[in-house]
């Protein structure tokens, strides 16, 4: 995974998979301070996206969950089916 290829077109796991090998990096202390630094900006970077994306489903699962209990469909479903 490139270091950088922009947050927004990462899906969920390909942020996470990033962010574990740079967590693993930092870990065995393979890397210099200053690439430290750099991964640790990157790796805040990479949470705040994984945490964007996990708060997206609970909202598209709490919307489908409240039209379940209304009976209908949202319009937002349509949506989520074509991403």
């Amino acid at each position: 995974m490139e270091n950088n290829e922009v947050l927004e077109d990462m899906s969920f796991e390909d942020a996470m998979r990033e962010l574990e090998k740079l967590v693993d990096s930092l870990d065995k202390g393979d890397v210099s301070l200053d690439e430290a630094i750099a991964a640790y900006d990157r790796g805040s970077q990479l949470k705040d996206h994984c945490q964007k994306k996990l708060n997206e489903a609970k909202m598209k699962v709490e919307t489908i969950q409240a039209s379940d209990s209304l009976g209908s469909t949202p319009d937002k479903l349509t949506a989520f089916d074509q991403e």
